[in-house]
């Protein structure tokens, strides 16, 4: 896990951003899942924490974070949650809920307008996820003299689809460069909660060919 101090970076307000589905299908944007992650953080398995809501999501339906927390524990806590906002973006897709307490809980802003867009359009659609998504590579930084630190991480979703929820047919793409993205989150600690933080802004790039293999 590389952690690096960088100016306040300008991220692309959230609700601009208009992203191709997962696995290059063609359906809405990104973010269905839940699974095993090497990085701590409420929502691994599911599981309330601390009042925290409920992330649990079908079997079928599995995120993989594999990268290592780092050293310092404001910073872990910051990737921690911006994982958990991920897997809150999944809950509120197989929840077929824009208004989803989840997602709302770990956004604010131009974060939360993005997950609830993104979420409106998979129901609009009338689709579900299914399959395994893979977050790795993520990186930690200092944003200038704030509290607040920016998440970086990889992604892969050539194992994840769009099912229709009515007929339970599965949009199955190959494998291509559509696949790979990189997403950027910047974090900051929610008020009088030491180890909760909340996504204020996120970018996410598509055919990113630095995070293939």
């Amino acid at each position: 896990m590389a952690r690096r101090t960088l100016p306040l970076a300008a991220l692309t307000a959230a609700a601009a951003l208009t992203l191709t589905a997962c696995g290059g299908s063609g359906e809405p944007d990104d973010i269905k899942g839940a699974g095993g992650s090497a990085s701590a953080g409420a929502g691994d398995k599911g599981e309330e924490k601390d009042d925290r809501p409920s992330l649990k999501l079908p079997e079928d339906v599995q995120l993989a974070f594999e990268s290592t927390p780092p050293s310092d524990s404001g910073h872990a806590a910051a990737l921690a949650d911006a994982e958990n906002y991920i897997r809150a973006l999944a809950h509120g897709i197989v929840e077929q809920n824009p208004e989803d307490k989840a997602h709302q809980f770990y956004s604010e802003g131009a974060a939360r307008q993005y997950a609830k867009e993104q979420i409106q359009q998979w129901v609009d659609g009338e689709w579900t996820a299914t399959g395994k998504d893979r977050y790795y590579r993520a990186e930690t930084a200092d944003v200038g003299k704030s509290k607040g630190v920016l998440v970086t991480m990889c992604r892969n979703q050539a194992e994840y689809f769009g099912k229709n929820v009515k007929t339970g047919k599965v949009e199955r793409t190959e494998e291509s460069i559509k696949s790979y993205q990189k997403f950027s989150l910047l974090m900051r600690p929610a008020q009088g909660a030491d180890e909760h933080w909340i996504v204020q802004q996120i970018e996410v790039q598509g055919e990113v060919k630095e995070c293939k293999g």
